[in-house]
């Protein structure tokens, strides 16, 4: 069960629209106090979501699709001027839809993806990994990450990469040499993401040991484990239904 949305919105990067288990607290916000709103959770927020360089990403939470319809359509949340990739729950699709038809933009179907959950950490495999050397990625891995990832179409996705790099968690692979061969990082949604291993490594159990090591890091700090894969994905979505991952809905992304 999901009674409430989480909604994010990210200028010119990806947006999710997931669902999580809140208290139902209904609350209804005139102009003014949306305002004054965004400006308390700004103070709350990682700096990466306040710089005017990287992605805009605001966090909107609703139970009622009456109230998301109305904020969308009414309040600045969205800038429908500038290029928007939006995931969101299949059940809202068409309030999007409708309402960018409204204001005159066009759209197109990206991927649809599992949101899949790992509710009980300790369900996790034992995995073992000797002899592999595990350490966090940062900003000089950009180009690599980039060039790899599938969605990589434009500037705003390297600011986003390296947002994602700078300020939240990620974890790599190292070879002998001491090059990255697998990794994965962390959306500022706190979903894990952008998994990949190189051709040449895989089959070696690297992923396994990022999403185990990846999992239990954002469960010591408080987050929930999530992540999402694309429905044609079916190798990934075996390896985190082996993982004991669950399916929390589909996510159209666009």
């Amino acid at each position: 069960m999901f009674p409430v949305c989480l909604l994010h919105f990210c200028t010119g990067s990806l947006i999710f629209l997931t669902g999580k288990t809140l208290p139902e607290v209904t609350m209804e916000l005139t102009g003014e106090q949306l305002k004054m709103a965004e400006t308390q959770l700004k103070r709350y927020l990682p700096r990466s979501n306040r710089c005017g360089d990287l992605f805009k990403d605001i966090p909107v939470f609703a139970i009622d699709e009456a109230i998301l319809e109305d904020i969308i359509r009414k309040s600045n949340v969205l800038d429908w001027n500038q290029f928007i990739c939006i995931g969101i729950n299949l059940r809202h699709m068409e309030i999007f839809k409708a309402v960018a038809s409204e204001k005159g933009v066009s759209s197109s179907q990206l991927a649809v993806c599992h949101m899949m959950i790992l509710k009980d950490v300790s369900n996790l495999p034992s995995i073992d990994s000797p002899g592999i050397s595990l350490s966090s990625l940062d900003e000089s891995h950009v180009g690599l990450v980039n060039q790899m990832w599938k969605f990589a179409k434009n500037k705003e996705a390297v600011r986003m990469i390296r947002d994602m790099l700078a300020n939240f968690p990620s974890c790599r692979v190292l070879d002998a040499e001491g090059k990255p061969v697998s990794w994965i990082l962390t959306y500022a949604s706190c979903a894990m993401g952008i998994l990949y291993t190189l051709p040449e490594h895989r089959g070696k159990g690297y992923a396994k040991v990022l999403i185990s090591t990846m999992a239990k890091r954002l469960h010591a700090q408080g987050y929930h484990v999530y992540c999402f894969i694309e429905e044609e994905n079916e190798t990934s979505y075996k390896l985190f239904k082996n993982l004991g991952f669950t399916q929390g809905g589909l996510v159209w992304i666009q």
